[in-house]
């Protein structure tokens, strides 16, 4: 399906005016259904009038008025598609045409897609096969253009490399629509002439620039702002929320991080209105979570159950995201508008029985009316593990004994720096019974070294995890405590292609192949979320999590460079903030 972007043919404008004023039938009437209205918030009884892709009319419901098709609402809420204003396909580690099987049911009708991930495995390849991939979908996925490959130039090593040409050269293109989240902050605020030029190319092209202000405050958080950035989505909570909101910024308040979603809701209703500036996203869902909660309509349940009012929550994902997107024609049933519905059969659950996109019926009762094409990979994108096999002595750090001081990277998600003198045995490292390693190798064909890190209040591990899905450059990234069983794991998924593997007393557990980039499969989503699930319980039974930060979920985000603290990536144990680069961990060897 096409969805245009100009609504202003004379000729569909001209017959929409005769549509309304009953002089031609309706194209197609959804007739009898509840409004909620996202201007006034109130519901009124209506019938909705389309011609083609556009809204002609919304009126009292009449049952004389002529239409060539019609959709019964009767029983149902009628509200807009659903706006998701910042989202990764690559997360759900499913195609695009199968994340938009999964979604636009769900109501979910416009999507912005970053795919940095892509662009940090493949370079532009990455990129055009996002943009290919996003055509021909009964979802309206707007690419962005990467603001971050790699995502810490001089720390990471990632497969692309993006100056301000290349994001100037693709901004240029129709079929993009801003520059993605843009995570160099500190580089940016300090005058780094890589970073403005990038920032640069946004506001040249007169797309928006999106952000990623993880930890920003007070002057730095202006200076980010001033600097041309309109969005952030890397809350911390409820003061950072407010702070946020009051320096302008276009907010995506995202479900990823659930845990802080009932500090937002208070902080919402405490202000008495819901800013104009408060949109929704999803950011990253994992396969067999998109599979049970859903996309954005997920989101907007979970602000309900945490007390937001529930024409808010629709407002934030309809109205507030066109306009913050510059799509006013989007984001409201009334005449004029895009045609994008969706009937609810209960609003705080989010339940939609039918969703009407572009003018036409798409999808109804959890499925889509027809399934679309998925589009063809590149084979640049299929050979992406450019390493040689990994050894477990690649694990071990070599030292001077009989002791050794070492920097630790301690805690998890917010990591920090930490020393420890541990014991040098055979030239080597010794694992403290309380730590577990990291390791990171390139695999975009660099040909450096495993680099290991000795990781403190991680748990206790009886296990390996590999991974190629390892924000932002995806590099293969591995936690557990045996070299043999890290191995085993890594080179599961260096035969697959990439992809994610978890590993005991030398055996693959559980391997789920990613052949395209490492990140992404083409099995369909309910196979894709049985595997993972059971890879993610396989490893809930050999580690012990410590929930909310020693988490499933921050073993990807953990050589996550750009964001402040210390963290390990294909270049060694780094600290953009602070200047840092350590190759080894050995900080004295030879200690008595």
């Amino acid at each position: 399906m096409a969805f245009p972007s100009d609504l202003n043919d004379p000729a569909l404008r001209a017959r929409a005016v005769q549509a309304a004023r009953g002089d031609v039938p309706f194209d197609l009437l959804v007739e009898g259904g509840t409004l909620l209205d996202m201007i006034t918030g109130r519901e009124r009884k209506v019938d909705v009038g389309i011609i083609g892709p556009l809204i002609a009319s919304v009126h009292a419901p009449d049952p004389a008025r002529p239409a060539q098709r019609r959709i019964s609402a009767r029983g149902m809420t009628i509200v807009p598609g659903f706006i998701d204003s910042h989202m990764h396909v690559e997360s759900s580690m499913i195609t695009a045409s199968a994340y938009a099987a999964a979604v636009v049911p769900r109501g979910v009708t416009t999507a912005l897609w970053d795919p940095h991930e892509l662009a940090n495995v493949s370079g532009e390849d990455g990129l055009a096969y996002a943009c290919a991939a996003a055509r021909d979908l009964p979802l309206r996925l707007m690419p962005l253009v990467p603001t971050c490959v790699p995502s810490a130039p001089g720390y990471e090593t990632s497969g692309g490399d993006f100056t301000p040409e290349t994001v100037a050269r693709w901004l240029a293109r129709a079929d993009t629509h801003g520059a993605a989240e843009l995570m160099t902050m500190r580089p940016l605020l300090e005058g780094d002439a890589r970073v403005a030029g990038i920032v640069q190319a946004g506001l040249d092209a007169g797309k928006r620039v999106c952000g990623h202000a993880r930890g920003l405050k007070g002057s730095d958080l202006a200076g980010f702002a001033a600097a041309g950035i309109e969005t952030d989505h890397e809350l911390t909570g409820a003061e950072d929320l407010i702070a946020k909101l009051e320096a302008g910024f276009t907010i995506e308040l995202r479900g990823s991080h659930e845990h802080l979603l009932p500090e937002f809701a208070e902080a919402l209703t405490r202000l008495g209105e819901l800013p104009q500036t408060v949109t929704l996203c999803t950011d990253d869902i994992f396969p067999d979570d998109l599979l049970r909660k859903g996309g954005l309509d997920g989101v907007i349940r979970l602000l309900i159950t945490c007390g937001l009012p529930p024409v808010w929550a629709y407002r934030a994902a309809t109205l507030n995201a066109a306009s913050r997107i510059g799509r006013p024609d989007l984001g409201l049933v009334a005449p004029g508008r895009q045609a994008d519905l969706v009937l609810l059969t209960d609003v705080e659950t989010v339940r939609a029985e039918v969703v009407v996109a572009n003018g036409a019926e798409v999808a109804r009762g959890g499925r889509l009316c027809a399934a679309p094409e998925p589009a063809s990979v590149p084979p640049a994108l299929r050979r992406t593990m450019r390493l040689d096999p990994v050894r477990a002595e690649d694990f071990e750090v070599a030292a001077v004994g009989p002791r050794a001081r070492i920097a630790t990277l301690s805690k998890p998600r917010f990591p920090v720096w930490g020393e420890r003198k541990v014991a040098v045995e055979d030239g080597k490292l010794a694992l403290p019974d309380d730590m577990i390693r990291m390791g990171i190798v390139n695999r975009h064909g660099a040909g450096t070294p495993m680099r290991v890190a000795f990781l403190e209040t991680w748990g206790d591990w009886r296990c390996a995890f590999a991974t190629t899905v390892s924000h932002d450059s995806h590099n293969l990234t591995v936690f557990g405590r045996c070299p043999e069983d890290m191995a085993a794991a890594a080179n599961a998924l260096r035969e697959a292609g990439g992809g994610v593997a978890v590993a005991s007393r030398g055996k693959v557990l559980h391997c789920l192949p990613l052949p395209i980039a490492g990140l992404i499969s083409e099995a369909p989503l309910a196979e894709m979320a049985e595997s993972f699930a059971a890879l993610r319980a396989t490893l809930d039974g050999l580690v012990g999590w410590q929930p909310p930060y020693l988490v499933f979920k921050a073993l990807f985000g953990a050589s996550l460079v750009c964001n402040p603290g210390p963290r390990l990536s294909d270049v060694g144990l780094v600290d953009p903030f602070e200047g840092r680069v350590l190759q080894s961990c050995v900080l004295e060897d030879g200690l008595r």
